[in-house]
């Protein structure tokens, strides 16, 4: 649910009236008041649980900023599948670093799904994986922000040991808006839309229930579980772009999604406890 909420998130940042950084701006900005009324609503003040995890937070928080700015910048300037695409390349980032943590190499069925979803994010490319001079540096800030992205990962799934999801994503939300007005500003943009319709759809969409669920998920998933669900993003948003854009779908995308599907099926039903790869309280900490 989480990943099917934040594929619709390009789409909207290419219909908002304002500039893409601007655009992450007030994805922040109006969804982390909202975050911080379920936060008061069901757990009291949020700081009460982040004693001793405030640097982590900052960081996740500038980290999320340096993605949504570098992978906002990206879609205008490659196709949605693309963009989506190259922006989860935590799918494969996160998972290894899983590993690392854990100093424990992949099951047979975990390497197995870790190659098909390789093989299927390649595929789901299909005839728009041209890295021309047009769509050249939309897929590299795109990929820039999937690293950035996977450094916020790790942040958080530290956070997440001591912290429940929404209390840390509004905390980290918080963080990230003053960076992202401030870099927005610096570039020249329109920050002030003359619609809400396409922010207020990218805040709820995309920060309040997509990254709230995703977030939620990091506690109780393992590494590989959360990264390979993520390649699901690419396969609807490049639905939306065929839909509305005219970015049409061939038949190497159909095997990518193919290819991604088995690869969740196998790595859903050979997963293990979260302690084993990585999530436990020990490891994260460190």
């Amino acid at each position: 649910m989480g990943n099917v909420a934040l594929a619709f998130g390009p789409w909207f940042v290419r219909s908002a009236d304002v500039g893409p950084v601007a655009a992450g701006f007030w994805r922040l900005a109006l969804g982390a008041p909202v975050l911080i009324a379920f936060v008061a609503t069901m757990d009291g003040n949020p700081l009460r649980m982040a004693r001793g995890f405030g640097w982590t937070l900052a960081i996740a928080g500038i980290a999320f900023a340096a993605d949504l700015a570098s992978w906002h910048i990206g879609i205008l300037h490659t196709t949605l599948a693309n963009a989506t695409l190259f922006g989860n390349s935590a799918t494969l980032m996160f998972p290894v670093w899983g590993f690392l943590v854990a100093r424990a190499w992949p099951t047979r069925r975990q390497g197995v799904a870790l190659a098909l979803a390789a093989m299927g994010a390649g595929l789901l490319l299909g005839r728009s994986y041209d890295l021309s001079p047009q769509n050249l540096i939309g897929d590299l800030l795109c990929l820039l922000a999937g690293a950035l992205y996977t450094v916020y990962f790790v942040m958080m799934a530290r956070v997440r040991t001591a912290m429940h999801a929404l209390p840390a994503l509004a905390l980290s939300s918080i963080a990230g808006t003053l960076p992202l007005l401030l870099f927005a500003l610096a570039l020249g943009e329109r920050v002030w839309p003359g619609s809400w319709t396409a922010l207020i759809g990218l805040a709820l969409a995309s920060q309040v229930v997509g990254q709230g669920l995703m977030i939620y998920a990091l506690g109780h998933l393992t590494p590989l579980v959360v990264g390979i669900a993520l390649l699901v993003q690419p396969i609807i948003a490049g639905t939306v772009g065929w839909i509305v854009y005219d970015e049409r779908l061939g038949i190497p995308d159909l095997a990518g999604a193919i290819l991604v599907g088995i690869a969740l099926v196998l790595v859903r039903a050979g997963r293990t406890p979260p302690g084993q790869v990585a999530s436990s309280e020990s490891e994260a900490k460190s």
